[in-house]
């Protein structure tokens, strides 16, 4: 069975709910999901995943220090080759995806889902089946 890890930083819920939805998505396709805050996840929770999905807000244009100091911590880790995702939610910007995603995709050298998700916090309310099939679209990488 294809094992999947989604870690996630939240300010005001709206990447949560996000990453939450996500979670049901891949498990409803079969994959083994382990949701995890950012500042509980160790390098050690990435080894034997088949995909690492990120996900944070942007705050002034940028991720929150606590995801920016995890993807630090991520080069320690043999992502090579691993299917991976960025998502977060913003208020007018949405940043922090990009930056997720670049770092994943040229610095880790992940397969990385194209076309990141990325919501504006007041459509995550009405947008969760939209991340269940982002979900659904990373668990349809692993098969």
């Amino acid at each position: 069975m294809a094992k999947a890890i989604v870690i996630y930083e939240t300010a005001y819920g709206y990447t949560e709910t996000m990453a939450k939805a996500i979670e049901a998505g891949l498990k409803e396709v079969g994959v083994d999901v382990e949701l995890k805050k950012v500042m509980s996840t160790e390098v050690e929770d990435l080894k034997d995943v088949d995909a690492v999905v990120l996900g944070c807000p942007t705050y002034h244009h940028d991720m929150i220090t606590t995801m920016k100091t995890f993807l630090f911590k991520m080069k320690k880790a043999d992502l090579k080759g691993k299917v991976g995702a960025a998502f977060g939610a913003y208020g007018w910007s949405g940043e922090s995806v990009e930056m997720m995603s670049d770092t994943m995709k040229h610095i880790f050298e992940m397969d990385m889902i194209e076309q990141d998700l990325r919501m504006k916090g007041t459509e995550v309310v009405t947008g969760e089946e939209e991340c269940k099939e982002f979900g659904k679209k990373i668990a349809g990488r692993l098969k």
